[in-house]
């Protein structure tokens, strides 16, 4: 098998094949993973032995990882001058899941963020956030449990497949000549301008994505966010375009909520939407009222992240990127580059990202046992700094402690 940035290919592992639709997972899957850069290695090491004794305590050594490290971000660049290298892109291509730390965004010109390019070139127009409390984690709010949504951000067009024109420049006045003049538009002649694309194909797809999900996960509702009542045929569209594939793919599995004059009929899927300004109010006063969140990529953002800053913050927020034939799993969070091999930051992105990465291979198993180690040992208030500063008799651990702890409660 070809070797990708001069690494050999795992000699005792199988590629995941995609077959009719599905994921075929060998015994042995290759997996390739980027440990990412600043306290990345910290996390990876950590995360890959909890995954590593999952398997075993799920499976007893029927099955296991072949794990493949491929290149991204700060590694990259020192290796192979580039930032991003094709080779990383083919590999996960190739092998179809994969796992990633967080990685630095280069300062400057050229590419805008790893990890929205990774998105765009390998067309991972899902971003899956799931947000849940996990009992003892200290929480802003009276009533973090009340708080379980799972978000399915479009990760493709909006403003993060932007484009723009920066003040001043030749192409910026033209661009603006041009509006004013034939659009009839009055735009200041010292403004920047951009362009945000929103289209029928990426709206649909995403939300057919969230509301198969809620229907397979036995969810009660998808809420479909927008800003449509200022931009109506960019974010207005979204919704009506959501509202649209309801009526042609899933009449007899769901209930739009503004056709309705009574309760919701038993066994459908409840579709609504929500104006983006006042669902972030609504996840902090009434948040059992919301369950699955399909929204556009900026509103997205903005709102995994307020939700997880309820249960605990980004340490404790899985994310996957997710295509039709395509998965990457990785931390929400940053690189941290001054706690940068000091082994005391939170692993559980990383290693919550993986339980869904197990759940999503078919490994349920995997993912039950990761989560019962872990929600052990968060409930025991043995936990990193981040968490031990906010909580009354906790036991501090170093990263690989906490490891360590997630392990020895999973075999318990």
């Amino acid at each position: 098998m070809k070797a990708f940035n001069n690494v050999p290919v795992p000699a005792d592992g199988e590629p995941i094949q995609f077959q009719d639709g599905k994921f075929v997972i060998p015994d042995r899957p290759i997996i390739p993973f980027i440990e990412g850069d600043g306290t990345g290695p910290d996390i990876w090491r950590a995360s890959r032995a909890v995954f590593g004794a999952a398997v075993a305590r799920a499976y007893g050594g029927k099955r296991r990882i072949a794990w493949y490290e491929i290149f991204a971000g700060e590694k990259a660049f020192s290796r192979f001058d580039n930032w991003l290298p094709q080779d990383s892109l083919d590999a996960i291509k190739e092998f179809h899941i994969a796992i990633k730390g967080p990685l630095t965004t280069p300062v400057g010109g050229g590419i805008r963020s790893l990890n929205v390019s990774l998105r765009q070139l390998l067309n991972l127009y899902v971003c899956w956030r799931p947000v849940r409390y996990y009992a003892g984690v200290p929480s802003p709010m009276k009533h973090p449990e009340r708080l379980n949504v799972v978000i399915f951000r479009e990760n493709t067009e909006d403003v993060y497949a932007g484009i723009e024109w920066r003040q001043g420049t030749p192409e910026a006045k033209k661009v603006i000549n041009w509006l004013n003049n034939e659009m009839g538009c009055r735009i200041r002649s010292d403004s920047g301008i951009g362009i945000k694309p929103m289209s029928v194909t990426g709206s649909k797809r995403l939300i057919r994505r969230a509301i198969q999900y809620a229907i397979a996960n036995q969810r009660r509702s998808v809420t479909l966010v927008h800003k449509g009542n200022i931009m109506k045929f960019t974010e207005g569209a979204f919704r009506d375009w959501g509202y649209e594939l309801v009526r042609e793919e899933f009449a007899d599995a769901c209930a739009i909520e503004s056709e309705l004059s009574g309760p919701v009929p038993a066994g459908k899927v409840l579709v609504k939407d929500r104006i983006a300004d006042s669902i972030f109010q609504q996840v902090l006063l009434r948040p059992d009222e919301y369950d699955v969140l399909a929204t556009p990529n900026l509103n997205g953002d903005y709102l995994s992240d307020a939700s997880a800053a309820q249960v605990g913050g980004l340490g404790m927020a899985p994310g996957a990127n997710i295509g039709d034939q395509h998965g990457v799993f990785e931390a929400t969070h940053g690189t941290a580059p001054k706690y940068a091999g000091q082994d005391v930051i939170n692993p559980s992105s990383v290693i919550l990202s993986g339980s869904m990465m197990f759940e999503y291979m078919g490994w349920k198993e995997v993912s039950s046992v990761i989560e019962q180690g872990i929600t052990r040992t968060l409930a025991q208030k043995r936990v990193t700094y981040d968490l031990h500063r906010l909580m009354e008799g906790a036991t501090k651990l170093k990263t690989s402690e906490f490891a360590a702890a997630i392990i020895e409660n999973m075999n318990a």
